[in-house]
């Protein structure tokens, strides 16, 4: 069985409502679907986070892909391998780890979902064997203000949710307000967890974790910026709570060191970060040398990371009871089956052939198209050309938007879709012209 064809995709799944956390508000899932054809008829599929750029990562998964045409997806090792010495790894200015494993991770994943459907056994079968049949993941909840972040987390522990996670790192007494609303929101017999997103200093961190404390915090999540982590280890030897490691767990040298310098008491990790299913089991294996528990992260992804993930999560002895999950906040998803609503806050591992799960193509072709025609307006705008798909795609854009080829306004001052952005009322934003040119705000 040989890989006969790469296809990639731009999609975009619009959140519910929108996403807060202390770097911005985010509106939707910007991803990348890849698709791997073979030879034999088996296609394997996987997704990429688009995010900084969907045309950069997809650039650099077409660049990968030529490592992988005429040879099998048994050699998936090998092949990702290949790929990221020659595009990240070559010359020393250019390495990228961290943008490396976000860019590939989707081709992995496919590749994965390829070698399992050729064999007919699911993708923990070929890792190693399953060691549970569940997953388990912490309540999330969402909300604009303190006092709807605590109405989300009480309704969340209601729902069976043993352990709730929230974000702050918005300032000291907004911060203050979340957590002792959200404590009384749950009671005292749930695990609650915290996250800064690394938004702390050091000197913050430790005074924020005491004052804290006598809400019987049970982790913070990566309290400080992820540069440094003796500064982490320094962190966590002051500290009353203890210290989950995240931004700054990609490579295997990173979670290495992590262990090996005591800075955290949990690794919070996920396949995009690690470039891949593979690579995510390795950083599980060191975290178990050093009798840690590793911690399934999200991004704004789809339900293919989601059946992905559960995955190494199914063969990984030191897995976490409280686990990432973001398929709650999609408007849509583009699974079809199987069915990923949480029952008690968890989910069972699938056992298909392959990663386990068929694609909604009607549903991706509302994402491919919500990708092309955009997102909301921004605070600046730029003119660039439309880039066109896979001539082979049948999700081409030029099948459901007809001004194919000409030129679009792309809000480019917050990123693309997916990005954090700062809300901008909508009387505030310059208005366009019809030629798609910002027009001065003359009042």
């Amino acid at each position: 069985m040989k890989i006969s064809e790469i296809v990639t995709t731009p999609l975009w799944i619009p959140y519910k409502q929108p996403f807060h956390c202390s770097q911005g508000v985010t509106h939707g899932a910007e991803v990348i679907l890849v698709e791997v054809h073979t030879d034999a008829g088996v296609v394997g599929y996987g997704e990429s986070i688009a995010t900084p750029s969907a045309e950069a990562v997809r650039a650099h998964l077409l660049l990968a892909a030529d490592f992988c045409i005429g040879r099998s997806p048994f050699e998936n090792a090998r092949l990702i391998g290949e790929a990221c010495q020659a595009l990240f790894g070559r010359e020393e200015a250019c390495r990228a780890s961290r943008f490396a494993g976000k860019a590939l991770a989707g081709l992995e994943m496919a590749l994965w979902d390829a070698m399992g459907k050729a064999v007919g056994r699911p993708v923990h079968a070929l890792l190693g064997g399953a060691v549970r049949d569940e997953v388990r993941y912490f309540g999330f909840p969402q909300g604009e203000t303190a006092e709807e972040m605590a109405g989300e987390a009480a309704r969340l522990a209601a729902s069976g949710h043993e352990v709730i996670y929230v974000q702050v790192g918005q300032g000291d007494d907004l911060d203050a307000e979340i957590v002792g609303r959200v404590r009384a929101a749950i009671g005292p017999d749930k695990r609650l967890r915290l996250d800064p997103n690394g938004r702390w200093h050091p000197v913050q961190a430790t005074r924020m974790m005491r004052r804290f404390s006598r809400f019987d915090i049970e982790v913070v999540e990566q309290p400080i910026d992820a540069e440094s982590v003796e500064a982490l280890a320094r962190v966590r030897a002051s500290s009353p709570v203890s210290i989950a490691a995240d931004h700054g767990v990609i490579t295997l040298g990173e979670a290495f060191d992590v262990c090996r310098l005591h800075a955290a008491d949990l690794l919070v990790v996920g396949p995009h970060e690690t470039g891949g299913l593979l690579q995510f089991c390795k950083v599980a294996h060191i975290a178990e040398a050093a009798n840690i528990d590793v911690c399934i992260h999200g991004l704004h992804e789809t339900g293919i990371t989601t059946v992905a993930a559960s995955h190494v999560a199914a063969v990984t002895p030191n897995l976490d009871d409280g686990n990432q999950y973001m398929n709650n906040f999609l408007a849509w998803d583009i699974i079809g089956k199987p069915d990923l609503t949480l029952q008690d806050g968890r989910l069972p591992v699938p056992d298909g052939p392959g990663l386990g799960f068929d694609l909604d193509w009607d549903a991706v072709r509302e994402a491919a198209d919500a990708w092309w025609k955009g997102v909301d307006w921004g605070v600046r705008y730029i003119r660039r050309p439309r880039v066109a798909l896979d001539p082979a795609s049948p999700l081409d854009p030029r099948s459901v938007d007809d001004k194919a080829g000409g030129d679009e306004i792309v809000d480019l001052g917050a990123g693309l879709p997916g990005n954090p952005v700062k809300e901008t009322p909508s009387s505030d934003r310059p208005q366009a012209d019809d030629q798609g040119e910002a027009v001065p705000d003359t009042r």
